[in-house]
Parts: C-alpha cells; sequence; structure tokens
C-alpha cells in the first residue's frame, strides 16, 4: 500500500487540517504556530510554515485580526539604501515571514535619525506585530527607542543593548576559515588587507586574523594590518605597499572581495601567478566582484539570506512567546574558487 500524496493546492482549497496533517502536528499546534499563541520549538514552527507554503493555505486574516489582536504585518527597518548587504537579509526575512502570509513593511533609513523616528511613527501608526532592524555594516547600532511592546529583532547590524536580540554573522569563524584554508594549502607568509580601521568588520577580521595565525606560532607577512578603504584601488596599492616590504609574502587574506580584486589585479600587472606563488582570499562573496576577478576569487560567504531568516524565525518566537535576548551568530562559509 502506497502512502498517499500530499494534497496539492489544485485538488482544492487546503484548510488548517491538511497543513497540520503535512507538518506532522495537530491542528491546535498549527493553528499557534500561525496566530502566534502558546509555546512551540522554531522548528516546529518552521514545519507548519513550510507546510502553508506547500499547500498555498491561505488563512482569514481579518478573522484572525479581530480573534488575536494581531495585524499580521512586520516592518522591515533597513539604513542601507544601496542594499548590497541589507537586501540579502531582508530577503531571507521575507520569505521565513511570507511563508506564514504576513506582511511586510519595508522601510528605508538611509542613515538618518529623522527619517527613522518618522518610518518608526508609521509602523507603529499601522501596529505592526514586530520590527526587524538591518543595515549596511556589522558595527553595533543603538536601540529603537520609545517602542515598548514591539518585539525588535537586529540583523547583521547588532544591538549594543544585550538586553535586546540581535542576529549577526560569525565573524571569527570566517577568519578561521580563510586563514586555515591558506595555512592548509602551505602558505605561511600572509598579509592581511582591510577597510577603515573605524569600521567593525575591519577591526574585527583583523584581530581575529592575527589571533590564528599567532596560535599558529604564525607572523603578518610585512608585520602589521594593512587598514585602508573598501575598495579596489586601495588593494592594488597595499598589495604594493606588502611587496615592498615583504616581498615573499605568499598569501593575502583580505577584508572584502572588492580589496581582494584590487590585489588580483596588482599581482597580475606585476606578472606574479595566482595562485601559483601567491594566494588571495576575499570576504563577502560578492559574485560581482568575485566571479569577475582574474583569477576567480576564493572567498567567506557571511550567509546573509540565513542571517534574515533566522532573524525573522526570532522575530515570530518573540512575538509567540518573548525575546530571547543576546547576539545569536550564524555561521559563514568557505567557497573556493581559483584564486587558491
Amino acid at each position: 500500500m502506497t502512502e498517499a500524496a500530499p494534497r496539492s493546492p489544485s485538488a482544492g482549497r487546503a484548510k488548517l487540517a491538511d497543513v497540520a496533517a503535512l507538518a506532522g502536528v495537530s491542528v491546535g499546534t498549527a493553528s499557534k504556530a500561525l496566530s502566534g499563541s502558546g509555546r512551540m520549538r522554531p522548528e516546529t514552527r518552521q514545519r507548519v510554515l513550510d507546510a502553508v507554503e506547500e499547500l498555498g493555505f491561505r488563512p482569514n486574516q481579518h478573522a484572525q485580526s479581530l480573534h488575536t489582536g494581531r495585524s499580521w504585518t512586520v516592518g522591515l527597518m533597513t539604513t542601507d539604501g544601496i542594499g548590497r548587504f541589507s537586501t540579502p537579509v531582508l530577503l531571507g526575512a521575507e520569505d521565513a515571514l511570507g511563508a506564514g502570509k504576513i506582511s511586510v513593511l519595508l522601510c528605508d533609513t538611509r542613515g538618518d535619525s529623522i527619517r527613522e523616528q518618522h518610518h518608526l511613527r508609521n509602523l507603529m501608526d499601522r501596529r505592526v506585530d514586530g520590527i526587524i532592524v538591518t543595515g549596511r555594516r556589522t558595527d553595533p547600532r543603538p536601540s529603537l527607542r520609545g517602542v515598548d511592546g514591539i518585539p525588535i529583532v537586529y540583523a547583521l547590524s547588532p544591538s549594543t543593548d544585550p538586553a535586546d536580540t540581535s542576529v549577526a554573522s560569525d565573524d571569527r569563524g570566517g577568519a578561521r576559515l580563510a586563514v586555515e584554508h591558506l595555512t592548509a594549502t602551505g602558505r605561511t607568509r600572509i598579509a592581511h588587507v582591510t577597510g577603515p580601521e573605524h569600521h567593525a568588520a575591519a577591526r574585527d577580521r583583523a584581530r581575529h586574523a592575527l589571533d590564528l595565525l599567532a596560535h599558529s606560532s604564525l607572523e603578518l607577512a610585512g608585520g602589521r594590518v594593512h587598514f585602508g578603504e573598501w575598495s579596489e584601488a586601495w588593494g592594488r596599492r597595499a598589495a604594493d605597499a606588502v611587496l615592498r616590504t615583504a616581498p615573499d609574502t605568499d598569501a593575502f587574506f583580505c577584508g572584502n572581495d572588492q580589496i581582494a580584486r584590487g590585489v588580483a589585479d596588482a599581482l597580475r600587472e606585476r606578472g606574479i601567478e595566482v595562485p601559483g606563488r601567491i594566494a588571495v582570499v576575499g570576504y563577502d562573496n560578492w559574485d560581482t566582484m568575485a566571479l569577475a576577478c582574474r583569477p576567480p576569487l576564493s572567498t567567506i560567504d557571511m550567509n546573509l539570506t540565513e542571517i534574515g531568516r533566522i532573524a525573522a524565525l526570532k522575530l515570530l518566537e518573540a512575538i509567540d512567546s518573548g525575546p530571547v535576548p543576546g547576539v545569536h551568530t550564524v555561521p559563514c562559509r568557505l567557497v573556493v574558487r581559483e584564486s587558491t
């Protein structure tokens, strides 16, 4: 006897019982997962949301709003007008929220505190159930003020308040992946070229790289971190500076992919084979840079979409049963290409 196939949307409008059966939970648990009431494991909620998506289930939002007092809307507030970093975070969050048929209101503050307060007032007037805040940098940011009673989760740019809920990239783990990959390929004279020292991403990755090299009884080629700009032009200048003081350098660990591409350009212009003589690792896995580089860059992926997805699940958990304070880190991953 074969197992019955899951009900499809074309077989008629799905009911809550169909969602519960597919998710392997009771109807009551499925209802709680969608209404935000009761306590449950995030994994259980995710199974219900996945079943909702697969079956095309459409709850009666108007009736649920009257019953629960919820608006079934969430605000996504970003300071990153360009969207280079916040867009993947927001897409991950929207995927997780959309599976539960929650509407998403996107607000771009452009890093302006007055604009931020304006958007915040609008979100509160719309009685949103919660807010996700993200930005273009990993630097900690102040908490939103005047939003008592509304759950907030900070994604990528963590809150400075340890009582808040934040989801951030594991920069130490990312630096470890880069350094261990280079040392595993036999590199022992590793230079580190990165962005402005006042940026947390540059400081943290540099500190972690130094610690990891020291643990392997190694020192940075040239004896110091080269702080500068997040640009290809800086990568080219820094590569020349490193090779003048440390011509035996055999690898560059770069703070982002733009810098790494600039380094690779400088090495190619000098006739230095990559990775034959010098290997290059970037950071961010920005396809525009990493794939267009010659050769294509090995790099560290920050899992930005996963940061957004986890932030959304943490927000749903906070709406359901209260916040889980602290910084929750998401592991990075190493993407190996021809530059190493």
